[in-house]
């Protein structure tokens, strides 16, 4: 006969003599909440946290009075005329397209240097290679704000020289945000390229591969979700930056999104007058980055459940 396991009972008898009542130990009542329900619920309280500031930008965008005083969760009238005094009363999409600029090529070159820096590290042995590497880590434990000193002086000299590359330019701040950004990357990447088997590296080499194309035709195309995660910590990091572009971009041509968009919350009267212009240039800001997350998202998941199935 099968062995038929059950829950634990008990039985009580009535002092009536009526037939014993059997009590299942363990009832289920109240058991969904203290499992799964509570679950729920912080997941809501979270989410209705997070959507809120959204949700506020959003309604402050669309506010045809445009100040902090008289923004509304849902606008009773929504129009678009902060928009349309964003882009005609204010240098917004000069702004704009220095951000994108910056952005973009601060982040691609970061991405590329630092991928080339952790090969280097990762495959090669070479004198001096635990000094730089214990180096690199080092100088990351001090906070980029305590250089801009040095950096201002040394970019006096330089735009007196060299105006091209100087102060008021996009490419300073290229430059200053590729050397910031260096050091943290290829920690990263030197991380990820070490779970890269060597074999691949001595395959190629057999068949007659350099190191070039066994870096660009072998080990780029395993680490497409490191490169892609770097791409976007690195875009995003420099659009939100503003110690170094205010100090660095004076200009009104030469700012980016997040100086201007200051400016024009910088004192007290205005931040409640030009509200509803901040948030509309900070709405449009938001979009490069979701497009660029969107694009880059089926390398950061691949990269998440890389290894989590055989076969």
């Amino acid at each position: 006969m099968a062995d038929v396991r059950s829950a634990p009972t008990t039985t009580t008898t009535g002092t009536d003599g009526t037939p014993p009542e059997v009590v299942r130990l363990g009832s289920a009542q109240g058991s969904w909440f203290r499992q799964v329900g509570w679950r729920h619920l912080v997941g809501l309280l979270a989410l209705a946290f997070s959507l809120f500031p959204i949700i506020f930008v959003v309604s402050a965008a669309f506010n045809p009075v445009g100040t902090l005083s008289s923004s509304q969760l849902i606008p009773t009238q929504a129009s678009l005329s902060n928009f349309r005094e964003l882009f005609t009363e204010t240098n917004y999409v000069r702004w704009f397209f220095n951000t994108l600029l910056i952005g973009l090529v601060s982040a691609g070159l970061s991405m590329f240097i630092s991928a080339a820096a952790a090969f280097a590290f990762s495959r090669f042995r070479f004198k001096g290679r635990r000094p730089a590497l214990l180096g690199i880590l080092l100088v990351q434990m001090f906070p980029t704000l305590l250089a801009i000193v040095v950096l201002y002086l040394m970019f006096t000299t330089i735009t007196e020289y060299y105006p091209a590359i100087g102060f008021n330019t996009p490419w300073s701040l290229i430059l200053i945000y590729l050397g910031g950004a260096l050091g943290v990357n290829t920690w990263l990447m030197k991380g990820f390229f070490d779970t890269i088997p060597k074999d691949l590296d001595e395959s190629a080499k057999v068949d007659g591969a350099s190191h070039a194309q066994i870096f660009f035709g072998v080990i780029l195309p395993l680490v497409r979700p490191i490169l892609a995660i770097t791409a976007l910590l690195g875009f995003i990091g420099t659009v939100s930056e503003i110690m170094f572009a205010n100090v660095f971009l004076t200009d009104p041509e030469a700012k980016t999104v997040a100086i201007g968009l200051y400016g024009l919350v910088a004192t007290g009267m205005s931040r409640n007058t030009n509200f509803g212009l901040f948030a509309a240039g900070a709405l449009i800001t938001a979009i490069p980055t979701v497009v660029l997350f969107q694009v880059l998202q089926r390398y950061i998941v691949g990269g998440i459940t890389a290894g989590a199935v055989k076969g």
